[in-house]
């Protein structure tokens, strides 16, 4: 579990559904050390915090149950009122919070929420908060570009070492199916690689679900995206349909004769990484 330090306090990141969500028990420790829960309580208990995170709910959440909302929205602000992550959720179905036990326990919130309780505990906190947390992606997503250009070095260098497997190799296309007007530059490059366009491969193949690329290798997947590339180079050109169609099938069956799988490429598409 990730963490990012602002003004000195620890804070957790969760990761749920690819969204980022915020210890809020961690923020409250930067206003009371030992009495977070307390805190937390104090902030759910207003009624402008209620009405931010009923509308935060409604905007990204169609399983929220509105009458329960509207429920704790009525008693919001009397001094009776009390009220918890953990009864917020069970009660409404809201997915903006997330209460944890365990070691890694505690009250989270989706960023945007967390942006908003970290306002109440301290504006300065907030915008330390909103620094860290941004550097955080920043330096996530330098780490994934330099996975990916890592990678595709890799296997752009077996283009050069692999050998010929026979089966990958694109056919030569006729004059009948060359001449043929396709509806769309994604059919070019799928009748360039594949010999037959998506419609006739979904015709073909009634029982699978999704569609031909999805069931395409990493060799085909490599050779599709120098393609595309040349497909919009060649129209920039002002290159006939029918001549780009010729060009893109003869580049797709010289690089699938390099871009052969004797198991070395194999082994990038199933460890994500290749030796």
């Amino acid at each position: 579990m990730p963490k990012i330090n602002v003004l000195n306090k620890d804070v957790s990141i969760y990761v749920q559904n690819n969204e980022d969500y915020i210890c809020l028990t961690d923020i409250a420790r930067y206003k009371d050390q030992e009495r977070t829960d307390y805190i937390i309580q104090n902030w759910l208990r207003n009624r402008t915090t209620i009405e931010f995170l009923g509308i935060w709910e409604q905007l990204n959440n169609p399983g929220f149950k509105p009458i329960e909302f509207d429920g704790f929205r009525k008693q919001a602000g009397l001094n009776s009122f009390v009220l918890t992550a953990k009864q917020w959720i069970e009660k409404t179905g809201a997915i903006g919070l997330i209460s944890k036990s365990g070691r890694y326990g505690g009250t989270y919130a989706h960023r945007d929420i967390a942006f908003e309780f970290a306002s109440w505990i301290s504006v300065e906190f907030k915008l330390y908060l909103i620094k860290e947390f941004q550097r955080l992606k920043d330096e996530e997503r330098k780490q994934l570009g330099w996975d990916i250009r890592r990678n595709l070095t890799k296997i752009n260098y077996r283009i050069h070492t692999d050998a010929i497997q026979a089966n990958l190799i694109p056919v030569s296309l006729t004059k009948a199916q060359i001449n043929i007007v396709y509806a769309s530059e994604a059919d070019i490059l799928n009748m360039a690689l594949f010999g037959i366009t998506a419609k006739d491969w979904r015709e073909k193949n009634p029982d699978l679900k999704g569609n031909i690329r999805d069931y395409a290798n990493i060799s085909q997947l490599v050779c599709l995206s120098n393609m595309e590339n040349l497909n919009a180079h060649l129209i920039q050109e002002g290159i006939s349909q029918s001549e780009r169609l010729v060009k893109l099938n003869q580049i797709a069956i010289q690089q699938m004769k390099l871009l052969t799988d004797d198991g070395n490429v194999k082994k990038l598409a199933h460890k994500g990484d290749v030796k």
